[in-house]
């Protein structure tokens, strides 16, 4: 990774610019090319520095359903598990903890009865008990971790 990396994550961080053409307006910011910075982004991304780039919406506000949820995952069986969910497109992204719930994913549904369908479909598939841990209060907080 390089300074122009460097500096197009930390732009990208706090969105691209609302404009016609966005891409031009940040290679004028980074002093590069439009083509350059996208070619920059794909290969962060298919090197795994980057792990998603995309719009974040709000779920609940499209009419549909999320919820952070939990296994207790013999260790024996995780990679299985994290494979399984993996598969589901439901869920959004699943990661180890450190704790007797140690595998914590989001799930994303169209609708609260999808929602409880994919919960009962994981405990099926897996055989495990999800921890269900649905929003009860949204907060707004400014994430930016500068590279």
């Amino acid at each position: 990774m390089d300074d122009l990396d460097r500096r197009l994550i930390n732009r990208l961080q706090c969105g691209l610019p609302l404009v016609r053409h966005p891409w031009q307006q940040l290679a004028h910011e980074l002093a590069s090319r439009p083509g350059e910075l996208l070619d920059r982004l794909h290969d962060l991304l298919e090197d795994g520095v980057l792990t998603r780039f995309g719009p974040m919406f709000d779920i609940e506000q499209l009419g549909g359903a999320f919820t952070l949820a939990a296994l207790a995952v013999p260790e024996a069986r995780f990679e299985t598990v994290a494979a399984q969910l993996n598969e589901l497109p439901q869920v959004a992204h699943n990661y180890r903890r450190e704790h007797h719930w140690n595998m914590w994913f989001v799930l994303a549904c169209a609708s609260a009865a999808e929602l409880a369908q994919a919960l009962s479909r994981i405990e099926a598939l897996t055989g495990l008990a999800v921890l269900n841990l649905p929003k009860e209060h949204t907060y707004h907080v400014g994430l930016y971790f500068p590279v």
